[in-house]
């Protein structure tokens, strides 16, 4: 495509070079840039992409995007300046790829926790409506014939316009994706428009990035006006911040809830290890998935699907098939005669969601497994320490994804929250995370309860100096089929 077409609707300025050049690809990795592709030099937090410059026309780019004054200018390419480089990304893609929103409906989910089971559940109800979906988020891309693995919740705005041409190419007709609050304050959508919007719960979460939870929901509330002019907005009316969201979208509102009034109010709730079941205007639900945070989940991807005016016929047929999602709270099934659960919950109020559900059900002692993530929130670590012996009978701390931090550090800001606690639970530090989920599992009797939590889908851990397979499914499986096989040969 000739630059002066990708340019359109872009204040710029012409440094270098001229506008008649034909671009084959938009790249914002050095390393990924070929012949005649335009590189953007985006200020991120750890570098500069104005100091790759000269790798990338060595690669072959034929020009380059900045949003700095440089010292000199490598004559062989075009330069082209402008105010911010990222946010000129998002709409330079979306005039590459020639705007696949124009044929895709896109639905943006957001919130600190259930944003990928709401966007699982929403994708199944339009499947069974008929309508090929895709999907953007933490777990996975799906572009509407074959699916990708996911580096981050939400891509950045370049990735984004790339899996939408794509499902444009597949006959994709929705859209749906994780919209975190980094996508938002980084803006990752700020050139793209919603049909439907969704907000799910606000809790501790990101405070590293955000500062404050003032800020961290001014962030996510940004969704909302991303909304067509006819687009709804979807909003959990029993969290603290539904006002906040509600006040901050003039469109249409939808809310639902369990506990207080709402458009989409869940009665009459039966909850079990194997399911849960729910009212909804005198039309019952019995979904596979457990516990209560699924209600909420499968309320919201309700409230989507009542926004487009889908049959609840439908929705309740979709949603009574879906069996579970990876990671979320998956429970682990072999023959043993105790309970494993992997679960991705990172934050204080995700733990404490899948504990509260776990406790109502008949079971001996509660084994938790868990540590946090390096380069991430701090505050919530003490947090979570005090949380976990405080509702757990036993917990094994460990590594999550270190990332650059020491592990032994990660840990000590984790104990500041269990030596803070009055109950005196017992805990132990098995750095090594294979080795802790093993123990977990060797130690459960009869009617205990493991829990995993923190990397669920994940098949990888972070190090600072390397990224290891790792898998808490696959261990923890074979942790149970050992000791099964050693039972038996007792």
């Amino acid at each position: 495509m000739r630059l002066k077409k990708i340019l359109k609707n872009i204040e710029y300025e012409l440094v270098e070079g001229d506008l008649n050049k034909e671009v084959n690809e938009l790249r914002y990795d050095s390393r990924q840039v070929k012949n005649n592709d335009l590189f953007i030099c985006i200020q991120g937090f750890k570098t500069d992409g104005h100091l790759y410059i000269k790798q990338a026309i060595k690669n072959g780019a034929a020009v380059i995007l900045i949003d700095r004054d440089l010292n000199n200018y490598e004559q062989k390419a075009t330069y082209i300046k402008v105010d911010d480089s990222r946010k000129t990304m998002a709409i330079l893609a979306k005039n590459f790829f020639n705007n696949p929103l124009k044929d895709i409906k896109l639905i943006g989910v957001t919130g600190t926790n259930g944003k990928t089971t709401s966007t699982y559940l929403i994708k199944e109800i339009l499947n069974n409506s008929g309508y090929n979906t895709g999907l953007i988020g933490t777990i996975e891309i799906y572009d509407g014939k074959k699916s990708h693995p996911a580096t981050r919740t939400t891509p950045e705005s370049l990735d984004i316009y790339r899996y939408l041409s794509e499902m444009r190419k597949n006959d994709v007709k929705y859209a749906v994706m994780e919209v975190s609050s980094h996508a938002l304050a980084l803006n990752r959508v700020d050139s793209m428009k919603f049909i439907t919007a969704v907000f799910t719960n606000l809790t501790q979460d990101h405070l590293d990035y955000h500062k404050t939870i003032k800020d961290y929901a001014k962030q996510k509330s940004k969704l909302f006006n991303r909304l067509t002019k006819n687009g709804k907005a979807v909003i959990n009316n029993d969290d603290n911040y539904s006002n906040f969201f509600k006040n901050n979208t003039n469109n249409t509102t939808i809310t639902y809830g369990i506990d207080n009034k709402a458009d989409l109010r869940a009665k009459d709730l039966s909850l079990s290890l194997t399911g849960v079941s729910f009212l909804i205007n005198d039309l019952k639900y019995k979904l596979k998935l457990t516990g209560k945070f699924n209600i909420y989940n499968s309320l919201a991807a309700i409230g989507v699907a009542k926004s487009l005016n889908i049959d609840s016929a439908i929705i309740k047929e979709a949603l009574e098939r879906v069996k579970g999602i990876p990671g979320r709270y998956e429970t682990l099934e072999l023959g043993q005669k105790f309970n494993v659960i992997i679960d991705y919950a990172h934050t204080p109020d995700g733990m404490q969601n899948l504990i509260d559900d776990v406790k109502k059900f008949k079971h001996n002692n509660l084994i938790i497994v868990f540590g946090c993530g390096g380069d991430r929130d701090k505050k919530k670590r003490p947090i979570m320490g005090k949380l976990a012996v405080e509702q757990g009978d036993f917990v094994i701390l460990t590594t999550d994804n270190p990332r650059s931090e020491k592990p032994l550090s990660i840990i000590e800001d984790i104990k500041i929250g269990i030596k803070e606690s009055t109950k005196d639970t017992p805990y132990i530090i098995v750095l090594n995370r294979e080795k802790a989920i093993v123990q977990a599992i060797d130690m459960a009797q009869k009617g205990d309860v493991v829990i995993i939590f923190g990397k669920g889908h994940e098949t990888y851990q972070v190090f600072a100096d390397k990224t290891i397979d790792f898998n808490d499914k696959d261990i923890a499986k074979r942790a149970i089929k050992e000791k099964l096989k050693a039972s038996k040969n007792d």
